[in-house]
């Protein structure tokens, strides 16, 4: 079956918007033709510096023929109906066939349309999917033409089966012709299918698959390094913007003059990345960053590449001379000395100044700090210093670095080290993979941080809503969970009941990604009395343990049962049963036997949940298994006698409040 080559040449895309534009091309592509009734075997887009290129297999030669048959309005119905009828399907009255149905007969339009060819097709999808690329920003760049694109558009390659698929846009037309590298080629290259294409860009020197050209990066770099027995620092962002750089990467190594080996490694690091996209290399013996850097040029080099390395060594020099300039001066004033500036750094218009902010945390953290066991007045310190960094100069010039740079000058100014290890994870942490804090200071900051940001924004009406998170109020309370349960902290949350639900579906992610069903959380949540994150844990594992098992099983179906009939029977008497069972009136054995088990049940949970002995808890629930099968094989709950009647229906009102003691088993599925 034939396939579709589309390339998409232009002026150099930035690399933040190549593979996100990729994927909108292959998304609408694939819509597109889906809407169209062409279905095709397979679909890749690849994205570059100055190219976006689609490669679709297996489309059709032809659209298929199509027979749809549309019912319409009676044959008597009023005149505008079946005008609006015949508009719709674009037949005359004369056209339509008639058919009896159980109400009269209506209209039948029989509509027949002869499939297309394919390229004819392709020819009015492709400019309509290139109008709607999604750009972050775009621009115009011809006089006259209202086109827009992310830069100025050169040439478009369109081939299905071999043959140029004719259309054009912004004022260019499509043909079989694609460009090689800027400076590492010459003349245009004429391609007919993707195979053919990729060879072809390949002796141009274009790499033209972005996975292809960031393993080629790191293969290089590490190679590099080895020659200086160097290695490199991870760096997987970089890695994968510097892909979208270079359309045929070379890599080279260049150094750090020594007088900037004093400037903490973060800042060297960090402008680096930022504004040179150089790798950083480090020592293995040490751990240290070595005075060496890798750089990632789009060029082979006649000279090996040295005039290239002279070249960046000349700018780093001035960017790192910049860094070094805000590291000396901040170091001048002290930290503490700087929290007052904060008065004039707005945190929220809702929430006041950062130093506002700072004044809750410091406080909020020595309560924190009080309750675990930590250093209250080191805790208050830290959180007093926490927000200082950000009137430094590194700081304003690279962000990113708040909290790392505040422990720098903490240890310059010779604060404890507990204090100053506080200041930089009370961040912490920022993602997934990050390490959450340890140190009983550095808690109590980073929880106090995140508790004052969250009942902040929640009681100045800033929640999130749907996928929006402007204050990532989310990750402060994932942050705020994974700390108290990894340290295994004893702590009782505290807020509005928006705000406890928010910890709750934010809980359930943490444990959702552990393996535990999130109906769990919300049995235990329900009972309204567990706000200790460690105790509910423990509470929701060992009941996913025990519901695994026969038991457990059984007694939720027969929950569900008595559950079910309480429900019905409670709205039809207009009463809620409550489990004041009448001892004389057990005429079945099987009455008395559920009886005993539910007296013995409910007073042996309470002290196994006391304890905090929850495997316990759900052994006392196993027992009842067996009596409540038995009771509901041998009675009848809605007895003829109205008494006996009320009797069983108290009884599995017992079954239910006992049950409810470790979870709300009506939130529980299955």
């Amino acid at each position: 079956m034939p396939d579709l080559l589309l390339e998409l040449f232009s002026e150099e895309i930035p690399a933040r918007m190549q593979a996100g534009a990729a994927r909108d091309l292959e998304r609408l592509m694939v819509g597109a033709l889906s809407d169209r009734g062409l279905l095709f075997e397979g679909i890749k887009a690849f994205a570059g510096p100055r190219r976006l290129t689609l490669a679709i297999a297996g489309l059709p030669a032809k659209q298929k023929d199509v027979r749809e048959e549309l019912k319409g309005p009676k044959v008597d119905a009023p005149a505008a109906a079946i005008d609006g009828f015949l508009k719709k399907t674009g037949l005359t009255r004369e056209q339509l066939t008639v058919q009896s149905s159980p109400k009269g007969d209506v209209y039948i339009a029989i509509i027949a349309r002869e499939g297309r060819e394919t390229a004819i097709v392709l020819g009015e999808i492709i400019p309509e999917v290139m109008a709607k690329l999604p750009w972050p920003k775009s621009m115009r760049w011809k006089p006259g033409v209202t086109t827009r694109w992310v830069r100025p558009l050169h040439s478009i390659l369109a081939t299905f089966d071999g043959e140029v698929v004719p259309f054009s846009f912004a004022g260019v037309s499509s043909g079989r012709h694609a460009r090689g590298h800027r400076f590492l080629s010459e003349g245009r290259i004429e391609a007919r299918r993707f195979d053919d294409y990729e060879v072809a860009l390949k002796k141009a020197h274009v790499i033209l698959d972005a996975e292809e050209r960031a393993a080629i990066i790191f293969e290089g770099v590490k190679s590099a390094a080895f020659v200086h027995g160097l290695e490199l620092i991870p760096d997987e962002g970089l890695l994968a913007e510097v892909s979208g750089l270079a359309e045929w990467p070379v890599v080279y190594v260049g150094s750090i003059e020594d007088q900037f080996m004093d400037v903490p490694a973060e800042i060297l690091q960090t402008s680096m990345r930022t504004h040179q996209k150089y790798f950083a290399l480090r020592d293995p013996k040490t751990g240290r960053m070595a005075n060496k850097f890798a750089l990632v040029a789009n060029m082979i080099a006649q000279d090996g590449g040295k005039e290239i390395v002279a070249g960046n060594e000349r700018v780093l020099r001035a960017r790192l001379s910049d860094a070094k300039f805000f590291w000396d001066e901040d170091r001048k004033h002290a930290l503490a000395s700087r929290v007052g500036a904060l008065k004039g750094m707005v945190f929220h218009a809702k929430l006041g100044t950062q130093y506002e902010r700072v004044e809750r945390i410091e406080k909020l953290a020595g309560e924190i700090a009080a309750k675990i066991g930590a250093d209250v007045e080191m805790a208050r310190r830290a959180a007093r210093l926490a927000k200082a960094d950000l009137t430094t100069g590194v700081v304003g010039e690279f962000p990113e670095l708040q909290g790392v740079m505040g422990r720098y000058y903490a240890i310059h100014d010779e604060e404890n080290d507990d204090v100053a290890d506080a200041i930089r994870d009370h961040y912490k942490p920022v993602g997934p993979s990050d390490a959450v804090p340890s140190h009983p200071v550095a808690i109590a900051v980073a929880l106090a941080d995140k508790l004052d940001a969250l009942s902040g924004f929640f009681a100045a009406g800033e929640k999130p809503t749907g996928s929006g998170d402007p204050f990532a109020l989310r990750r402060a309370a994932l942050g705020v969970i994974r700390i108290i349960l990894e340290n295994g902290l004893r702590l009782s949350l505290m807020g509005s009941d928006d705000l406890l639900t928010f910890f709750s579906d934010r809980l359930k992610v943490v444990l959702k990604e552990k393996g535990t069903r999130h109906d769990l959380v919300d049995a235990i949540f329900s009972l309204g009395n567990e706000d200790d994150l460690v105790r509910l844990v423990a509470r929701v594992e060992a009941l996913q343990t025990f519901l695994k098992t026969d038991d457990g099983k059984n007694l939720l179906a027969g929950y569900k049962r008595a559950a079910n009939i309480l429900k019905v029977e409670e709205k039809k008497d207009s009463r809620t049963y409550i489990s004041e069972v009448d001892e004389k009136l057990l005429p079945e054995a099987a009455d008395k036997a559920l009886h005993a088990a539910l007296s013995k049940a409910i007073g042996a949970i309470g002290p196994k949940l006391d304890a905090e002995d929850f495997a316990g808890a759900m052994t006392e629930m196993a027992a009842l298994r067996g009596p409540v099968d038995g009771f509901f094989e041998a009675v009848k709950v809605n007895a003829d006698d109205p008494k006996l009647r009320e009797n069983r229906l108290h009884m599995l009102a017992g079954l239910r409040a006992a049950l409810h003691r470790v979870a709300d088993f009506s939130k529980i599925e299955g």
